[in-house]
C-alpha cells in the first residue's frame, strides 16, 4: 500500500510521521535537537543537527511500522517558520540558523516598518516583526558582513531539509510569506521590497506551490535514510501552513484553533484579504489559488503550564501518585466555577504578544483578584483569558469578511472539555475534534500525498483524510454572558499599554 512521509522541523525536535493513503498513521517519532542560546535574547540551532534528527527519525519510522522501504511514495515537509539558513557556494552553511524566537533584530524591522510603512502590510500581509526573515538578513548584513557576503542562497529551516534530500534551493508560497520579502497576493517575491533594501535576487530560493515537487531524493540521501531514490519530495508548507492542512481548514467558514504552547486561529480565503492595522498575518495558503488569516498569541497553553509549574506543585505530586496527567487535577478545580471566573479576568500575555498587539512589552495580569477567588477561579480565568485571546483574531477575521461556521480544534488544550465548551461558547459556534490530531507533520505527508499523485488537489485530499469528532454546540445563553466579561478583557489591555511600557524600563 503506497505511504507518505511527512518531516516537521520544530523547535525542539523533528518529527517524522508515516501514513497511508487514506491517512491512517502508520507510525511516527521525534528525535531531539538542542537549542543555542550565545547571547540574551538570540535563539539559534546548527541546521546539520536537523538532517542528524531527521535521518534517525525516518529510519526509526520505518523501523517501527514494518513496511517494505520501497512502498513509501512521496516526502512532505514542514517546520518552524522566519528562521534564516545561508550556504555558501560550496553548499555548507555559513552560521548557525537564526530562529524565529530569536529578538537581536527589533531595529532592523523598525527600520523596515519605518521606511515603507502601511505599504509593507498590504504587500507581505504583515507588519515587519523581529523573528520574520528579513530582519534577520539586514542584521547579518550590518553585523557580520563577510558571512553575508559568502551567501550564495538563503533558505527556511524545512528548506535546509529539502536541500539534503534533493540538493535542490527551493522553497514554498506559505514559507516565503513569512519572510516580509514576499508579495503575498502576486505570490513572488516582492522586487521592489528586495531592491528598496538593496539585496540581491540571487540570494533568493525558487518559490513553488505548496503540494509541487521540490525534487527527487537524490541517491546519497536515500542511502542515509533507508529509502530508494527518485522519490518525489513536495515543496511543503511552514508549520502553521501544514497544521491548516491537517486540520481541513482549506475552505472559508472552517477556522482552526491551535492550543500549544502559543495559541493560533486559522482559516482559509478564496482571496487574498488583509488588515490595514497589521493585527493578524495574511499569507499564502498551502492550497494552491488560495490565501490564509492567522491570529497568533504567544502564551496560550504556555499559560497554564506556567501555572501548574509556579503554584500546583500539589497536584503535580498527587498526579504522580495515582497515574493520572496533572492538568486534569488542575483543571478539573475550574469546572465548578461560573462563567466569568466571579470577576476575575487573566490578561495571558506573559510572553508579550504577537496579534493582534504586537506588543513585546506586554504582561500577564490577574484583574478583579480577591479574598474570594481561589486556584480554581485563576485556572478557569486562565482557560477564559486565552479564549479571549484566541477571539481577537477570529473577530478581526470577520471584520475581513470571513464568515465562520465550525471550529475544529487541536493541540494540547484540545484534550480539556471546559475549555473546548469555553470556546463553543464565546465563540458561538460549533466545535469539533479531529480524528488525527497530529498537526503540521500530518499536513506535510498529506500534500506529499497530493505532490506524489495519490490525490488530484489539496482539497481532494481533505475531503477523503480528514474526520472530524466529539461536537459542542454552543450555548447561546452563556455566549451573551461571556460577551460582557469579554468587552471588559478588551478595555483592560487599552488602559495598561502604556504601564507595560513603564514597566518593563524599571526592570
Amino acid at each position: 500500500m503506497p505511504a507518505y512521509l511527512g518531516i516537521d522541523v520544530g523547535t525542539t525536535g523533528c518529527k517524522v510521521l508515516l501514513i497511508n493513503e487514506v491517512g491512517r498513521v502508520i507510525e511516527s517519532r521525534t528525535e531531539e535537537y538542542p537549542l543555542l542560546t550565545p547571547k540574551p535574547g538570540w535563539s539559534e540551532q546548527n541546521p546539520e543537527d536537523w538532517w542528524d534528527a531527521a535521518r534517525r527519525a525516518v529510519r526509526a519510522v520505518l523501523s517501527g511500522s514494518r513496511i517494505d522501504p520501497g512502498e513509501v511514495e512521496g516526502i512532505g515537509l514542514t517546520g518552524q517558520m522566519h528562521g534564516l539558513v545561508t550556504i555558501d557556494d560550496e553548499g555548507e552553511v555559513i552560521r548557525p540558523a537564526i530562529l524565529w524566537n530569536d529578538q537581536r533584530t527589533a531595529e532592523e524591522a523598525e527600520f523596515m516598518n519605518r521606511k515603507f510603512g502601511k505599504a509593507v502590510i498590504e504587500l507581505t500581509g504583515s507588519v515587519v516583526q523581529t523573528g520574520f526573515t528579513a530582519p534577520k538578513l539586514l542584521w547579518v548584513r550590518n553585523n557580520e558582513r563577510e558571512k553575508f557576503d559568502r551567501i550564495r542562497k538563503f533558505m527556511m529551516p524545512k528548506d535546509f531539509i529539502g536541500y539534503k534530500l534533493t540538493g535542490e534551493v527551493k522553497t514554498d508560497v506559505n514559507d516565503a510569506s513569512g519572510t516580509s520579502l514576499f508579495d503575498v497576493k502576486a505570490r513572488a517575491w516582492s522586487e521592489e521590497l528586495i531592491s528598496e533594501l538593496d539585496l540581491s535576487m540571487e540570494i533568493f530560493p525558487e518559490v513553488l506551490e505548496s503540494p509541487e515537487v521540490r525534487g527527487e531524493l537524490a541517491s546519497e540521501a536515500a542511502r542515509e535514510l533507508g529509502l530508494r531514490s527518485g522519490i518525489p519530495v513536495v515543496a511543503g508548507a511552514g508549520d502553521q501552513g501544514a497544521a491548516g492542512v491537517g486540520a481541513g481548514a482549506v475552505e472559508e467558514g472552517i477556522v482552526s484553533v491551535n492550543i500549544g504552547t502559543s495559541g493560533v486561529v486559522f482559516t482559509s480565503s478564496d482571496a487574498y484579504r488583509f488588515d490595514p492595522l497589521g493585527r493578524l498575518h495574511a499569507f499564502c495558503h498551502a492550497s494552491p489559488s488560495k490565501w490564509h488569516l492567522m491570529g497568533v498569541m504567544l502564551a496560550a497553553g504556555g499559560s497554564l503550564r506556567w501555572f501548574r509549574d509556579a503554584l500546583c506543585q500539589v497536584e503535580k505530586e498527587v498526579a504522580g501518585l495515582i497515574g493520572e496527567d496533572p492538568y486534569n487535577l488542575i483543571v478539573r478545580e475550574a469546572e465548578a466555577i461560573p462563567i466569568g471566573s466571579e470577576g476575575l479576568i487573566f490578561l495571558p500575555y506573559l510572553s508579550g504578544e504577537r496579534t493582534p498587539h504586537a506588543d513585546p512589552y506586554a504582561r500577564g495580569v490577574f484583574f478583579g483578584l480577591s479574598l474570594k477567588h481561589g486556584k480554581g477561579h485563576m485556572v478557569r480565568s486562565i482557560l477564559e483569558g486565552v479564549a479571549f485571546g484566541l477571539m481577537n483574531s477570529l473577530e478581526i477575521m470577520m471584520e475581513l469578511g470571513i464568515k465562520p461556521r465550525e471550529v475544529r480544534i487541536l493541540g494540547g488544550g484540545s484534550r480539556s472539555p471546559l475549555w473546548r465548551r469555553i470556546v463553543a461558547d464565546l465563540f458561538g459556534l460549533r466545535v469539533y475534534l479531529l480524528e488525527v490530531d497530529e498537526g503540521s507533520s500530518y499536513g506535510a505527508a498529506i500534500l506529499a500525498s497530493v505532490g506524489s499523485g495519490a490525490h488530484k488537489t489539496v482539497e481532494d485530499a481533505v475531503k477523503k483524510i480528514i474526520r472530524t469528532r466529539s461536537p459542542i454546540d454552543p450555548d447561546m445563553g452563556n455566549h451573551e454572558r461571556y460577551r460582557r466579561f469579554y468587552e471588559a478583557y478588551n478595555r483592560l489591555y487599552k488602559a495598561l499599554k502604556r504601564e507595560f511600557r513603564m514597566l518593563a524600563d524599571l526592570v
